[in-house]
């Protein structure tokens, strides 16, 4: 069974998280932001995965440390229980509708640590100067989505490709991004049935 629970904690963050990848059941999340944890299981059900998440976070001070040691946790949870990823198809990608925003996501669990990441986003508002400020989702600040993603891609050795086509909701946007991501990774660790014996790789490691 491909399963892994990572636990960490510093003194910003205590965060544990389980993964399964071959059984999906109802996810248990509790990242300390409503928004997020809805993007999570949006993933894990797009994925068919088992996923539970808990964090109790610095969130006095903002989501930022959280977002980030998640993401760390969590690819790390991957890279675990995908072991030395025999027989796995390795490669996936999606294009997402969600109402009037399109994205797509490609990805590769090749060993190799590399996130692209082209997803603009409206600033939520103008501030007193005239400035725009950062784009939100209620109290959540969007570009934490990208932090949650690079420290996913660094220790998952994963190469993600993420980029927003069209869009105006906010919403919508993040919404689909985090679905296209978990139907790219269903199909990326599911089992090749007829080469379920090999590594996916002409160099016969990843």
């Amino acid at each position: 069974m491909r399963i892994s629970e990572i636990k960490r904690k510093t003194k910003e963050t205590d965060v544990r998280v389980k993964v399964d990848l071959d059984r999906y059941s109802e996810s248990a999340i509790d990242s300390g932001s409503g928004f997020f944890n809805h993007m999570l299981t949006l993933f894990a059900k797009f994925a068919k995965i088992g996923l539970e998440v808990g964090c109790a976070g610095d969130v006095e001070v903002d989501f930022h440390h959280s977002a980030e040691d998640i993401g760390i946790a969590m690819g790390e949870a991957f890279a675990e229980a995908l072991g030395d990823k025999k027989g796995i198809v390795r490669y996936g990608q999606c294009l997402m509708p969600m109402d009037e925003a399109l994205v797509m996501v490609a990805l590769d669990f090749s060993g190799r640590a590399y996130l692209s990441y082209d997803v603009e986003l409206r600033a939520s508002r103008l501030g007193d100067e005239g400035e725009e400020t950062r784009a939100k989702v209620g109290v959540f600040d969007t570009e934490l989505i990208e932090e949650f993603f690079s420290a996913f891609t660094r220790s998952a050795k994963l190469t993600l490709h993420v980029k927003k086509i069209s869009g105006r909701n906010t919403h919508h946007i993040i919404e689909a991004v985090f679905k296209a991501f978990g139907k790219a990774v269903r199909d990326a660790v599911g089992i090749d049935l007829e080469y379920a014996e090999e590594i996916p790789s002409t160099k016969g490691v990843l």
